[in-house]
């Protein structure tokens, strides 16, 4: 992985993303994809049901592999230049697309699901991410403030914070197509979405998400496997 964290940090805090391609090697992604499903398994079995809307949240809490994951160097060593010195990871998720599961997320804001000291999450490609299988798309500038989210949340997908298809331009948006195992880092009021999948083959992905571990911030019932990754509290 060879990327200049000047470069790289100008562009965090000018458009509120960063893209990073190879964060990761793509044999270690395909690991920590053989980690999801094995996870999704054993939840099936406990439940009978998950994940209808292709998410599922705490892999970190059932998992040594992620719980070794969310503390890796290279994505620590990013958040310390764009984040601060002192990092705390939250929670993590994986978001999976299939045959199945293939609609669009809707243009949102992280923050709204959360408030509080702001977060910064990482999108890791589990595989190839491009237009056709559902990539991730982000509004530059956008998190420099926190947006109305207005929009109909009945279909059923999910995201119950949203905001009306109509209030974005997509011409102004970045669409990140990424080879498996690069990375997109993003503060919480980067307005992001994603396409659908229309390739009829799987795409996941694995989102980290960390805060400034001496903020002032709330307590979350989900933050149940946080840890302080870098620094100290």
């Amino acid at each position: 992985m060879k990327f200049d964290l000047e470069t790289l940090c100008d562009d965090f805090n000018q458009t509120g993303f960063s893209i990073v391609p190879n964060l990761f090697s793509r044999n270690e992604v395909q690991s920590l994809k053989f980690e999801c499903i094995d996870i999704l398994e054993a939840v099936r079995k406990e439940t009978e049901s998950v994940a209808g809307n292709g998410v599922l949240v705490g892999l970190a809490a059932r998992s040594s592999v992620f719980q070794e994951a969310v503390g890796d160097e290279r994505i620590l060593d990013i958040l310390s230049q764009i984040l601060a010195p002192n990092i705390e990871f939250l929670s993590d998720k994986v978001v999976f697309k299939s045959d199945s599961v293939t609609f669009a997320s809707p243009w949102h804001q992280d923050w709204h699901y959360w408030y509080g000291a702001h977060k910064f999450s990482i999108w890791v490609a589990l595989d190839d991410a491009t237009v056709e299988n559902g990539c991730l798309k982000l509004f530059p500038g956008s998190h420099k403030s926190a947006i109305v989210h207005d929009g109909d949340d009945n279909d059923g997908h999910g995201f119950g914070n949203r905001l009306r298809p109509d209030a974005i331009d997509e011409s102004l948006a970045i669409t990140a197509e990424l080879e498996a195992g690069g990375a997109v880092f993003f503060h919480d009021l980067t307005l992001h979405a994603s396409h659908p999948n229309r390739s009829g083959a799987e795409r996941w992905v694995w989102i980290p998400t960390y805060r400034d571990a001496k903020a002032e911030d709330n307590d979350y019932p989900w933050a149940v496997a946080a840890k302080v990754v870098r620094g100290k509290k």
